[in-house]
């Protein structure tokens, strides 16, 4: 091949790195959030940049050798981590399969970017709210907190594995209490977008108890307040809608053994604001984790747990599913004996 020639193989189009990952975004503005768009950009901005210290102008030139190298010089470049390294990755692969379904690489190349193996206990996101830990805070807060903010926001937590966001997003006329149910609505032009837009819109099924507790949260102590759009915020505080943040911080602080009765090293003398530095202490995706998989040990169908939970069977599996493979296996057991 004749110095300073192109060549691109055979069934493949040329395509710059920075073309590439701006056609990729592009594609996951369709189905993602406007954050989580952004992640993705800031962990493929350091693969275009790699791409123009190694005088890579073309897709078509990456090879899984090439793509190891990447891996080798992202690792060292940003002092990664292995959970951080795999999130990285992760990405990158999911932008490489991207690639192939437009011609800009070759089949089946996201298959060689392999992805680091984690230690048991090593990814912290791991952490999880386990089922009776969480059903002693809902007994805590029914006897001596009912119908409180925080008793609304951990009923919520548990009973509808939703994302931060998704109760963030609700307003007092998504609840149906004489059908038992919540509805989740993507409203971005009133400030209150869903992770996955219009497609994590759903109807989620409660029970009674939760209905009742919901029924006097809003008769009895919900602050009367609308928020800047003029939407009454189901989860409000005296201000209005309530935040993440505070979201949080309220998470923290009912999670710590001292607050519902367990003993613990801290023993309260964290203030509210500082809840989050007892090591017990869980965060609101805590208890997502651990609602989803509370439904799987409980043998309710994946598909309906993936629905509920406004999340993919495949992510549900890899992020969420804490059952040891044990429980998994007896689990199977259970579904096959018979056949």
């Amino acid at each position: 091949m004749t110095q300073g020639t192109s060549h691109v193989p055979q069934g493949l189009e040329s395509l710059e790195p920075e073309k590439a990952v701006e056609l990729y975004l592009a594609q996951r503005e369709e189905d993602s959030s406007e954050r989580t768009v952004q992640a993705h950009w800031y962990r493929l901005k350091h693969f275009v940049r790699w791409c123009e210290q190694e005088n890579v102008t073309d897709m078509n030139e990456l090879s899984g050798r090439k793509l190891y190298e990447f891996r080798v010089w992202r690792r060292d470049d940003g002092d990664l981590n292995t959970v951080s390294l795999r999130t990285q990755l992760s990405t990158l692969r999911a932008f490489i399969r991207f690639c192939e379904s437009i011609d800009g690489v070759e089949k089946e190349l996201h298959d060689k970017v392999v992805l680091p193996t984690l230690d048991d206990g090593e990814d912290a996101r791991d952490d999880t709210l386990e089922g009776e830990r969480a059903q002693k805070i809902l007994s805590h807060l029914r006897k001596f907190e009912y119908a409180s903010r925080k008793h609304v926001l951990a009923l919520l937590l548990w009973r509808t594995s939703a994302r931060m966001g998704s109760l963030v997003a609700l307003d007092v006329q998504d609840f149906d209490g004489e059908k038992e149910r919540l509805h989740f609505r993507h409203r971005p032009d009133t400030g209150t977008a869903l992770k996955n837009k219009s497609g994590g819109e759903r109807i989620v099924a409660l029970k009674e108890e939760t209905c009742d507790v919901l029924e006097d949260w809003i008769t009895h102590s919900r602050p009367d307040v609308t928020d800047e759009n003029g939407r009454k915020p189901l989860l409000a505080t005296e201000k209005g809608r309530i935040s993440e943040s505070n979201m949080r911080a309220l998470s923290y602080h009912i999670t710590r053994p001292c607050y519902y009765g367990d003993g613990c090293q801290c023993e309260d003398k964290y203030s509210y604001s500082y809840a989050s530095k007892c090591e017990h202490s869980r965060s609101p995706h805590c208890w997502r984790r651990g609602s989803l998989t509370h439904l799987l040990r409980n043998d309710v169908p994946k598909a309906v747990v993936s629905d509920r939970g406004d999340v993919s069977p495949d992510v549900l599996d890899e992020h969420y599913n804490q059952m040891t493979q044990e429980e998994k296996a007896e689990q199977r057991r259970d579904y096959l004996e018979g056949l």
